[in-house]
């Protein structure tokens, strides 16, 4: 019996030993209940800012991480979500966000949502300009300096236009009234104290500024100038939901959610500011329908086509054509040459922008001033759309040609010397022997990295930035197109440049170019499969 009850005790404590949580066990259960409580708040935190949807993402988010590191079926998740994180984050948040705003009419006029532009336009004030009155500061005691008294008190004198009213003195003011304090105004006392200097009220023009008085009939005077307070009467009262009334003309504004703005049915006038709706399709139709909106986009999108392939093919041409040259080993100081070729790269893009951008200038320039010496001409390469275009792609392709090289030059050691010396002993020549040996060979893998630079150039924007700007400009253009704009600096000047900060439009540019470049990478991938499939056949 005692063995028995030996071996239910074993059993008991290492049943208890399975079941019993450990300090460790509760300690993790604190840091997660934890974490879930400073995400639940900084979520709350987050949306009562008005940021709702970047709330959802934290959240998300937030919750992913939670269970990645609580659950025991996530695996290696635990190591690959902090980039999983940063790429939602980070990438997949911002390209959703800018989507929807192509959806909306976002602009500089038309930021707020209804509510906030219906708050805003109610708090306009007009003033009355009967009831100016002229105002003398002062102290509630005989004294002297500002230090032996801090309760003020104002005193409203009768206006201009019924000097026999009588004069309203305030409640005192104290260094604890705000903005949110309404001072009651009653009829001055017989004694006063002597009125405060001008150089003294200036110093108190702050607390001056967002004091209310109170009539006893209850009309608000606030700060008018330096020297007079009058009656502020808001300029629109509510008719209903979505209508206001101007108080000044009498007209009626009626909310209209087609265009984002406030109306005057007749006239069509529209009050400022406005306020964000949903338009859906309507950016990305005019785009493609709208004459005015067409035509300098269909120009900026076959321009930017152009320049980044013949920047591309420029490039990756006379990086080929120098990569061939340096593989002849009779060639002496062949790592000098290659080491002074590859300085443009070694360079920051943007010095070398700017040091062309002088070399190209009309009067003072490097390159003007040769050409004038040899062909007496001057061409204006900033304010000819050729020449400005043309300028575009000698700098580019100079910035582009030394990585072009590197890679054609490691292409090119990679070609089996015995097929050198087997053309060479059936007598083809060196362009011979390019053109049917080493140009096939190269041509595969060299592919999917043009298609990669062809993607980059097409969002090239530091390049037309510095040096041209985008200009000079398209006439007659509705938007602010240049002749050099490429997509990306097209969508820059209308969202924050030259065209009232249109919002919606730039970001319904931006969801083409995005579908442009996935486009560009998908064929990209493609070309890079097929070349690694070629290169595993051929070994």
């Amino acid at each position: 019996m005692n063995s028995k009850t030996n071996t239910a005790d074993k059993g008991v404590v290492g049943f208890d030993r399975r079941v019993v949580p450990s300090a460790w066990h509760w300690l993790s259960v604190l840091a997660v209940a934890v974490a879930c409580a400073l995400l639940l708040s900084a979520v709350f935190v987050v949306h009562a800012s008005g940021q709702t949807v970047f709330a959802v993402v934290l959240l998300v988010v937030g919750a992913l991480a939670v269970w990645t590191y609580t659950s025991p079926r996530s695996g290696a998740l635990r190591y690959l979500f902090p980039g999983v994180a940063a790429a939602l984050i980070f990438v997949v948040f911002p390209m959703l966000y800018t989507i929807s705003i192509g959806f909306t009419n976002r602009s500089s006029t038309n930021l707020l949502d209804f509510e906030g532009v219906r708050a805003q336009l109610l708090s306009e004030s007009v003033i009355d300009e009967s009831s100016r009155r002229r105002f003398t500061l002062h102290r509630e005691s005989n004294a002297v300096t500002a230090t032996t008294a801090t309760t003020l008190y104002l005193v409203l004198l009768p206006p201009e236009s019924n000097p026999a009213d009588h004069a309203w003195q305030s409640a005192p003011i104290t260094s604890t009234t705000t903005a949110e304090t309404k001072l009651p105004l009653s009829q001055q006392s017989a004694q006063r104290t002597p009125a405060l200097t001008l150089r003294e009220t200036v110093e108190r023009l702050p607390q001056l500024r967002q004091l209310k008085l109170q009539s006893p009939e209850g009309e608000n005077y606030k700060l008018l100038n330096l020297r007079e307070f009058a009656i502020h009467q808001p300029r629109y009262e509510t008719q209903d939901e979505g209508t206001l009334k101007d108080r000044l003309s009498g007209k009626k504004y009626k909310a209209d959610m087609s265009q984002g703005f406030f109306v005057h049915a007749e006239d069509g006038e529209r009050l400022q500011p406005g306020f964000q709706v949903n338009i859906g399709l309507r950016h990305f139709t005019r785009l493609f329908t709208d004459a005015r909106f067409r035509e300098p986009f269909f120009s900026v999108f076959v321009w930017t086509v152009v320049f980044a392939a013949v920047s591309v093919l420029g490039s990756a041409a006379l990086g080929l054509l120098l990569a061939a040259l340096l593989s002849w080993e009779q060639l002496r100081g062949r790592g000098v040459y290659r080491l002074i070729l590859f300085l443009p790269y070694a360079v920051p893009g943007f010095l070398s922008i700017l040091v062309f951008k002088g070399l190209f200038n009309q009067n003072l320039g490097e390159v003007n001033l040769i050409l004038s010496a040899l062909f007496g001409v001057k061409p204006a390469w900033f304010t000819d759309p050729l020449l400005a275009k043309l300028m575009l792609v000698i700098v580019n392709v100079w910035l582009g040609f030394p990585y072009m090289m590197v890679l054609c030059s490691g292409l090119l050691q990679s070609i089996p010397t015995d097929l050198r010396e087997a053309s060479a002993e059936l007598g083809a020549g060196p362009f011979t022997h390019f053109r049917r040996i080493t140009l096939p060979l190269i041509a595969k893998p060299l592919l999917p990295l043009l298609i990669a630079a062809f993607a980059f150039n097409f969002n090239n924007f530091v390049l037309v930035s510095l040096l041209t700007g985008g200009r000079p400009d398209q006439a007659d253009s509705v938007l602010p197109a240049g002749t050099t704009d490429i997509l990306v600096s097209y969508t820059w000047r209308i969202a924050f440049n030259d065209s009232g900060q249109q919002y919606g439009l730039a970001a319904a540019i931006s969801t083409l170019i995005f579908v442009l470049v996935a486009a560009f990478t998908l064929v990209q991938m493609r070309a890079t499969r097929g070349a690694v499939a070629n290169n595993l056949r051929a070994a």
